[in-house]
């Protein structure tokens, strides 16, 4: 299984008994920092930056998001109301497919709304059009499959054959095209400057009939534009190119790249036995708490993980025997009531958390680690998991 590299940062001087178990740690400063990096670009090549929600949806840092960065993206109706009750700036909507009873609304709080597919969107055609008639004002988007597959597992990457994400790019007519103001993609997951270049090559050559009649071409996300070795300067003098070439607006809509490397979630050891080799059980579930961890799947990083020693097979509380985290070699001895901590889990893990088996929620604290406040922004009991379902 890969090992996701995480960046320990400030975390590696953080005190893990500070906070309860299990709980989510997110640092405000890194938080800042990445935020700086993508408006430096955003400001270097004249265009927009969106944060994905979808990735990252911590509502209580919003504020900070809006310092930096020109809005939101979301991913469907509860997505689009969260932006417009605590985000500044611009919301842009894509759903794989709306609901007619949600399409309303979604109107009403998006400033783009972006199709699937053209047969949606003209079935869509009368809400859309009952909709400005009231007065409201909105873009119409398409979102295209490039067909160009850049990823290594097929599950993440939008190009796989038989995606499900987008219109394929080989079937857009001028008919199609005269439906729309923008178009969209996202080809990317966790990538760096190559595949977006690779992708834009192929999207170029297809869209270029349209360069001047769209107003935005929005690149969506998978940018790794935060991580230290992405190449910036490559990607600020593309963006350029691309604005001047088409005439459109160009948007990013980074997710992962807005909180990389913000948060960790912190655990403690339960319980301890040997079977063949060490074994632990923690209070952190990967099923319940990290879920990616058995989808993608992968191995966090883990917060002063030691180079040797016996390795320590750490897995949750949790009845299914496949709840397993991964092998360790601990910093701490492998017994119970000593605290560990994953790196890099403030995107996908948080929104991604579920209560099976009964398994309580991390609590969710935000750090700054410039002045050291630590605050509790969320803590879950037993009314979470029992209201869920009755």
């Amino acid at each position: 299984m890969e090992t996701k590299a995480g960046d320990p940062g400030a975390f590696a001087q953080f005190d893990l008994t500070r906070v309860d178990s299990p709980a989510f740690v997110v640092d405000a400063a890194k938080l800042r920092a990445n935020c700086q990096v993508l408006a430096d670009i955003r400001d270097a090549a004249d265009i927009k930056v969106l944060a994905a929600l979808k990735a990252f949806s911590m509502f209580s840092v919003a504020p900070i998001i809006g310092e930096y960065l020109d809005g939101v993206c979301t991913s469907g109706l509860y997505e689009a109301r969260l932006a417009s009750e605590f985000y500044d700036g611009e919301i842009a909507t894509y759903c794989a497919a709306y609901k007619p009873d949600d399409l309303a609304e979604i109107c009403r709080l998006s400033d783009h709304i972006i199709f699937n597919s053209p047969g949606q969107l003209i079935r869509m055609a009368p809400i859309l059009d009952a909709a400005r008639a009231s007065g409201q004002t909105f873009d119409i988007g398409l979102r295209i499959n490039p067909q160009v597959p850049t990823g290594e597992v097929p599950r993440y990457d939008p190009s796989s054959p038989g995606s499900r994400l987008g219109f394929p790019l080989d079937q857009l007519t001028p008919e199609v095209m005269e439906l729309v103001d923008g178009i969209h993609f996202h080809n990317l997951c966790e990538q760096d400057f190559e595949p977006l270049q690779q992708t834009w090559d192929k999207v170029f050559d297809a869209i270029e009939p349209w360069f001047g009649q769209l107003k935005w071409i929005n690149m969506g996300g998978g940018h790794h534009v935060t991580r230290a070795d992405y190449q910036r300067e490559e990607l600020v003098e593309f963006l350029r190119d691309a604005k001047a070439d088409t005439g459109a607006e160009i948007y990013l809509e980074p997710g992962e790249a807005v909180a990389l490397d913000a948060g960790i979630l912190v655990g403690t050891i339960l319980d301890s036995h040997d079977n063949g080799m060490p074994v632990a059980i923690t209070d952190i579930s990967a099923t319940c708490h990290m879920p990616d961890v058995i989808e993608a799947p992968y191995r966090p990083a883990m917060l002063h993980e030691v180079g040797e020693g016996e390795p320590v097979r750490l897995g949750g509380p949790s009845c299914l025997a496949g709840d397993v985290i991964g092998d360790y070699r601990l910093p701490v001895p492998c017994e119970p009531g000593e605290r560990i901590a994953f790196l890099d889990q403030a995107h996908y893990s948080m929104v991604k958390t579920n209560t099976f088996n009964g398994v309580p929620l991390p609590s969710i604290w935000l750090w700054d680690s410039e002045t050291d406040q630590l605050d509790c922004v969320k803590s879950f009991g037993y009314e979470a998991f029992r209201d869920r379902l009755s």
